[in-house]
């Protein structure tokens, strides 16, 4: 199956998102994103081909998505994705499956993954707080990844970890 453009998912396309804990640098980002290619033309549910689509963002930020009117992930085909990203960290010094970081833009515009912890830790002492950008990696859908995936914190779970004003 070729991958189809991801601009061209539907606004309902299913999409999974995934951070690399450190950036990575163009020779891996190569490496990474050919073997995710390598994967998705092979992807399929229950013996179906999967109408799937990728995007790379900030050296660290992977989407896939699904075009879930055509055929939708199944718990397995999802696994197999995990399994195929699992495959790639090993090669590559970082990891893409840790969902405990928490993604943020500093003031020059450098991407930052730290725990929750450590968050709310900057912003109890000033250093982030709801104007921050952040990139919020719970996003499920195509048009919410598209408008929404990196905006301020206060307009997002993350305000949760801020201190109250």
């Amino acid at each position: 199956m070729p991958i189809v453009p991801f601009a061209e998912l539907p606004a309902d396309a299913r999409v999974w998102l995934f951070g690399a804990a450190a950036p990575i640098d163009d020779v891996d980002e190569k490496r990474v994103l050919a073997a995710v290619d390598r994967f998705l033309r092979t992807w399929q549910a229950h013996g179906q081909p999967l109408w799937a689509a990728r995007d790379w963002r900030d050296e660290r930020f992977l989407a896939v998505g699904v075009d879930t009117s055509r055929e939708g992930a199944s718990g397995c085909s999802i696994d197999g994705l995990y399994r195929a990203l699992k495959a790639i960290e090993g090669g590559i010094g970082t990891t893409l499956l840790d969902g405990s970081l928490v993604y943020y833009r500093d003031g020059a515009g450098f991407v930052h993954g730290i725990s929750r912890d450590d968050f709310a830790y900057l912003g109890r002492r000033g250093d982030v707080g709801p104007d921050t950008p952040v990139l919020d990696l719970s996003i499920t859908d195509a048009a919410t990844y598209r408008s929404a995936f990196e905006r301020r914190a206060g307009g997002s779970w993350h305000a949760a970890l801020l201190p109250s004003r």
